[in-house]
């Protein structure tokens, strides 16, 4: 991790080093996307459908949950009166309860799950049009490269160089 930072502040260095010595290869600009996302109602739309789905999703989970919980407690508290077949189907009924829970969670919250597929498929959109904005941007302004000061060790950018108001500005012309 440490080299990784190591290579990528390095890697800053030096392209900030040859855009200095060398100032015709281009421009430099970022955008804060957290800070478009926030502020794109398109995107603030895309995610409140996500949460109403995953409310939805967690509300199932939470009530196969408390099904298994009724089902564990009534077999603790009537164990003892329970002849062993009994007390085994009832077992086996809440193994069988606890595993379609676990499969259910794993559907929808696990690595490609259902959530993780909604999500792409309200956002991706959304995306391939801010980055088409951005690229716009970049052709106009003879920018050789546009950053995302969100997550990319950028310690200091003068705020000239931030185009995430412009960006935001060609977003509100698509809404129109």
């Amino acid at each position: 991790m440490k080299i990784l930072k190591i290579l990528l502040l390095s890697l800053i260095f030096l392209v900030c080093f040859c855009a200095l010595a060398f100032p015709e290869a281009g421009k430099f600009g970022f955008v804060n996307s957290l800070r478009i996302q926030t502020e794109y109602k398109e995107f603030a739309d895309a995610q409140d459908k996500l949460d109403k789905d995953v409310t939805m999703w967690q509300t199932e989970l939470d009530s196969m949950k408390t099904e298994i919980d009724s089902l564990q407690y009534e077999l603790d508290k009537q164990s003892l009166l329970l002849s062993e077949e009994k007390k085994k189907d009832k077992e086996d009924v809440i193994r069988g309860k606890k595993l379609k829970y676990k499969q259910y969670s794993t559907e929808v919250f696990g690595v490609n799950g259902k959530m993780e597929r909604r999500n792409a498929e309200l956002v991706k959109p959304i995306r391939d049009k801010i980055m088409l904005i951005i690229e716009k941007i970049a052709r106009e302004g003879n920018y050789s490269f546009i950053f995302d000061s969100v997550g990319s060790n950028i310690a200091y950018a003068d705020r000239k160089l931030d185009l995430t108001d412009k960006v935001l500005e060609e977003l509100s012309k698509l809404e129109k």
